[in-house]
């Protein structure tokens, strides 16, 4: 046991002289849908190739046809990573696999690696409705997409997230790699190994097909991809029966916004105009709105959602639509009364706000009507405010929006609030240089973490008046009888969210509204991607800001909060309750856990496509992630092939050598190890 346990520390300490592992790295990984794949892989084993550093497209031509060594593993400057680079290695079998070094900054004419028409397809607008506007003909909403992130490539892509480690990777291959004197470069040189194998191909039916017949034949079965999915989060200013049904007469306001992103990389995405924008100027607006005195008294209830999955073809927002019809939802569509959402709203031109409807809805006259008083509510409500509102003409559809889905459902009197009247103001949109920069959130130097947690941006500033005229003309639409000028949204509460959504997870405040259990799920860098593991981390801090926003602090001991079904005092049906950590005590180490009470809850954003088993729909969303069993990076020295060839035969000669060798000496075994006899010894 002791000579096997060195031999084994051995092999490792050997493995850590020869092979250099990449530790901080994003791959590229393989996601499906009903008719195809998109993304990467690497074969099973890993593919490896010679590194070649490329910091100009001139650089390509060393890869692509001049190099003696080829397949190339090629490191690419961030700011190559176009589509015409990729097509040009994509198109060739000289390149077995690409690692991007990060850009920074950003590149100034826009990076966007997602489609032009984002969700194509799957909202309102078709051949039967408004076929006008169907495939973006009249606008394209994001005309810097590149489609990129909806392509397949054949060889593993990984992004290089350290900065120190892609130094080592160009001193490796400075020292190695470099041609010098005119001549090629000698062995040995430094390679790069990828792996990134993706158990599932084709699309979505082909993949959902083989794991069901696992998962029926197998003991223990095989499962190649998992939908994606998570949960949405809802909450309503008046507590409702979330196991029962509204009664059909009950008006419900509906406010919502989406709270995921995507980008090339997996889990790289940080969505900062595309996705955290419009979700903390939601949760500034519903803490704005549960702060006015007279809310249980309005005759209709206002409904705060938040939407996950809708980057991918609208998958949280179909289901509640699903949900609402199969009446396993608490509300019905026809509860409904309006629905306001809030889109891209960080990047204003002019301090302008755009008001988007749907011009096929409002042709009938009821629809109209309603659309008009919400307009006009919107536009009074931002009176005082640094918001101009405008109303985007007849002539343009709706952006892409989870309305969208509802409007496909019902005709809901509806308004989309974006920064942009035509095309995308954000340049990175689903890419990930959609970051705090992005935006313009910036900080004095020299702040500490608690510090900078408190400072109050201008980007905080200009979100808190938006959530302000969004809290406001809430009040109205739910029928509130008083002035809505006192109602105003708190700039430190935006200027938290913002920091804690985008900056570092990981913050004294996020800290004190979790429960204990969660507090691994606060990360340094913030990512919003939906996965396929539930609820991620977005999920989770959205419910419990919202709850920590617009609940209530309750005196339940510990265990009463956790079981509120065996207190008298409280009413399951009606409220959540969470038994969170606190804030720390005054030096010490120790917190102050108290019971939250609220409306805020849960439902599933899986499409309804695989509730159905409808693996090749075209009305939901099919999108699947492949599971992979290893993704990994590393770099070494990597002898010659000749020299390669040469260590083989030599090592076959000495096997056979030494098998010979041994036949002889076994065959010969009685004449050299016998036993000469003892002469003193006579027969007779």
């Amino acid at each position: 046991l002791c000579a096997l346990s060195a031999g084994c520390s051995q092999a490792n300490s050997v493995q850590r002289k020869i092979y250099i592992p990449l530790n901080r790295t994003a791959p590229c990984v393989r996601l499906l849908n009903a008719t195809h794949q998109i993304g990467c892989q690497s074969s099973i084993s890993g593919d490896t190739g010679v590194i070649h550093v490329v910091e100009k497209e001139e650089d390509l031509g060393w890869v692509l046809a001049e190099g003696p060594d080829p397949p190339y593993m090629v490191l690419l400057d961030g700011s190559l990573f176009t589509r015409r680079v990729l097509q040009q290695l994509k198109g060739t079998s000289r390149v077995s696999g690409l690692a991007v070094a990060a850009a920074k900054p950003s590149p100034a004419q826009g990076f966007s690696p997602g489609l032009q028409c984002p969700n194509d397809g799957f909202g309102v607008y078709s051949q039967d409705y408004g076929p006008e506007f169907a495939h973006c003909n009249r606008t394209l909403w994001n005309p810097l997409g590149s489609g990129l992130s909806y392509e397949d490539f054949d060889f593993p892509i990984f992004l290089l997230e350290d900065a120190n480690e892609t130094k080592v990777i160009k001193q490796c291959y400075q020292d190695h790699n470099v041609p010098r004197g005119g001549s090629a470069p000698q062995y040995p040189l430094c390679a790069m190994q990828l792996f990134s194998h993706m158990h599932a191909v084709s699309s979505t039916v082909t993949c959902m097909r083989r794991s069901s017949l696992q998962s029926t034949f197998s003991i223990n079965p095989e499962v190649v991809c998992d939908p994606l999915l998570d949960y949405n989060i809802w909450s309503t200013l008046q507590p409702i029966n979330a196991s029962g049904k509204v009664e059909p007469g009950k008006e419900v306001v509906m406010v919502a916004t989406r709270v995921d992103s995507h980008s090339f990389f997996w889990n790289v995405a940080p969505g900062a105009e595309a996705a955290v924008s419009s979700f903390v100027t939601h949760l500034a607006a519903a803490e704005a709105l549960h702060k006015a005195s007279d809310v249980q008294l309005l005759p209709r209830n206002v409904m705060f959602t938040f939407f996950q999955g809708e980057t991918f073809d609208y998958i949280g927002s179909s289901r509640m639509v699903y949900d609402m019809q199969k009446e396993k939802f608490p509300l019905r569509l026809d509860n409904i009364h309006s629905f306001l959402e809030l889109s891209q709203v960080a990047l204003r031109t002019d301090s302008r706000l755009w008001l988007h409807t749907d011009p096929i809805s409002r042709l009938n006259h009821s629809v109209e009507a309603q659309v008009r008083h919400m307009l006009d509510v919107l536009s009074n409500s931002s009176q005082g405010l640094n918001v101009t509102l405008e109303e985007v003409g007849f002539s343009q559809p709706l952006p892409p929006s989870s309305f969208q889905r509802f409007l496909r459902a019902r005709h809901i009197p509806g308004v989309v609030l974006t920064d942009h009247r035509t095309s995308f103001h954000n340049r990175y949109y689903q890419s990930r240089f959609d970051t705090p920069e992005n935006i313009q959130l910036q900080y004095p130097e020299g702040l500490s973490p608690e510090e900078t947690l408190e400072y109050v941006t201008d980007t905080a500033k200009a979100l808190a008046d938006i959530a302000t005229v969004v809290a406001r003309a809430l009040y109205q639409l739910a029928g509130g009888a008083n002035s809505s000028s006192a109602i105003q949204a708190d700039p430190r509460t935006v200027t938290r969210l913002l920091y804690g959504f985008l900056i570092r997870m990981n913050n004294s405040w996020f800290q004190s509204i979790i429960k204990a259990d969660l507090k691994g799920i606060l990360g340094d860098v913030p990512q919003h991607y939906v996965a396929v593991s539930s609820p991620v981390n977005t999920t989770y801090l959205v419910q419990y800001v919202l709850a920590n926003l617009t609940g209530t602090v309750v005196n339940l001991t510990k265990e009463e909060c956790l079981s509120p079904e065996k207190s008298p005092s409280t009413d399951r049906e009606l409220f959540d309750y969470s038994w969170v950590q606190g804030s720390l005590e005054p030096n010490s180490s120790s917190r102050l856990p108290f019971c939250v009470r609220s409306t805020v809850r849960l439902s599933k954003a899986l499409s309804p496509a695989f509730e159905l088993r409808q693996w090749g729909s075209t009305e939901y969303s099919t999108w699947t992630e492949s599971r992979w069993k290893d993704i990994r990076a590393r770099i070494f020295l990597v002898a010659s092939r000749e020299l390669e060839i040469i260590t083989l035969v030599v090592g076959v000669a000495i096997l056979l050598l030494s098998l010979l060798a041994t036949y002889f000496i076994n065959a010969k075994a009685e004449i050299l190890f016998s036993i000469p006899r003892d002469p003193g010894a006579v027969s007779y």
